[in-house]
């Protein structure tokens, strides 16, 4: 299992692949009207521009950036850097582009065939964004790992790949979230205040404007956020299993001694296959996700709200068949089993209990100049912010064993 880890740069392609394929399917869905390809066409130039122009700019910064480590540290480092920076505008890109074509699709498909339709496309045309994700941060890891995930002394190396994930999620973060805030406002403000019109009325011009904002903050900017996220956790795992202080005869057998099941192996050997295991354990997250997307087709006939939530189980069941097979597979500690599991908990009663608790209509009761500076929202919420420290703790305890 531990000699799998040079399928993941392929892994990755493919993922790439199947999101391709399932653009190209949102792409040859019926757009609807001519006015309602209109303002398609408005949004996805807006938003498009904004990524161009905000990408153009982060090119002297990336240049800046890969010149200091090439002359400071290394040009190994350097690419390494590069490399994670162009993954992370690259996924932002392909979401970008998808979610704006998907949206008129949508709507078109809500008007001529219902519910079903209409999620079933709104679904894929997000899904190209989370594949993007996952499969350009799979490819990229695993290339890096590759060639320098042999030897604990090299793979200081791929720790630039999550440095170049997280400077454009920096600024796509920020740029896109103060864009897409201040056109809402604006919008709000003009719209409601001073015309007196609904939200999102056409009538309205900052309402294009508020809708490229929820793009380039919502999709780009989020995905890039959640890409240096994803990236960041699995090198900075290799890092730790590469960098573990058992060097020594003392320390070594003192570590045996807590983890019995790695018993008979080499210090480097335990660290090679610490390092491999958050590797294998994202290509099963890619692969669970693969099938996660594609169970909505099971599902759409029903609420949407649950379609999504049972979506997102059946992804997190297949994760966690995979993740018990590669720990058993790799002779690891089932502490690192129960720690993956515990992380599952904190997230999946909350998603079960936000998609199924009715959510408090906002602005109630108030008039209409004060909605977009007064908010009212409900906190069902709340209760689950205990979720991370129980379950947290519970996965901490199994750690030893």
């Amino acid at each position: 299992m531990q000699g799998l880890t040079w399928v993941a740069p392929f892994l990755g392609i493919l993922g790439l692949i199947i999101a391709y394929f399932i653009y190209g399917y949102v792409k040859r869905q019926p757009n609807g009207t001519p006015l309602m390809q209109e303002l398609e066409g408005m949004i996805h130039t807006g938003a498009m521009a904004f990524l161009k122009k905000e990408y153009f700019v982060l090119v002297f910064f990336i240049a800046i950036v890969f010149l200091l480590l090439g002359f400071g540290i290394s040009w190994k480092t350097a690419i390494a850097f590069v490399t994670g920076a162009l993954c992370s505008m690259l996924a932002g890109f392909s979401g970008m582009t998808a979610a704006t074509r998907g949206n008129s699709r949508t709507a078109e498909a809500a008007n001529k065939h219902g519910q079903a339709k209409a999620l079933n496309i709104s679904y894929f045309s997000g899904s190209v964004m989370g594949l993007a994700v996952a499969s350009l941060g799979l490819l990229g890891l695993g290339f890096w790992f590759w060639f320098y995930g042999g030897n604990p002394d090299t793979a200081q190396y791929i720790n630039c790949f999550a440095m170049g994930a997280s400077s454009i999620a920096l600024f796509a973060r920020v740029g896109g979230g103060i864009f897409t805030k201040a056109a809402d406002v604006g919008a709000d403000l003009v719209g409601k205040v001073e015309a007196g019109i609904p939200e999102d009325d056409p009538r309205n011009p900052g309402v294009i404007a508020d809708n490229v904002g929820d793009n380039v903050g919502d999709i780009a900017g989020m995905g890039a956020d959640i890409f240096e996220s994803y990236v960041g956790s699995v090198i900075a795992t290799i890092a730790i299993a590469a960098t573990l202080s058992i060097g020594t005869p003392e320390t070594l057998a003192a570590y045996i001694e807590r983890f019995p099941t790695l018993k008979g192996l080499t210090a480097e050997a335990i660290k090679l296959k610490y390092m491999a295991t958050p590797v294998l354990i994202i290509m099963a997250g890619l692969l669970s996700s693969i099938a996660g997307v594609f169970s909505i087709k099971v599902f759409q006939g029903g609420n949407p709200a649950g379609a999504l939530r049972y979506t997102t189980f059946v992804a997190a069941a297949i994760f966690v068949a995979l993740t018990a097979l590669i720990v058993k597979s790799l002779g690891m500690p089932w502490g690192a089993f129960w720690s993956i599991f515990s992380g599952l908990l904190c997230v999946l009663p909350s998603v079960f209990w936000q998609s199924t608790t009715p959510q408090a209509p906002r602005s109630n009761g108030l008039p209409v100049n004060q909605r977009p500076v007064l908010r009212r929202s409900s906190s069902p919420g709340w209760p689950w912010a205990c979720n991370p420290p129980i379950f947290r703790s519970w996965g901490y305890a199994w750690l030893p064993l």
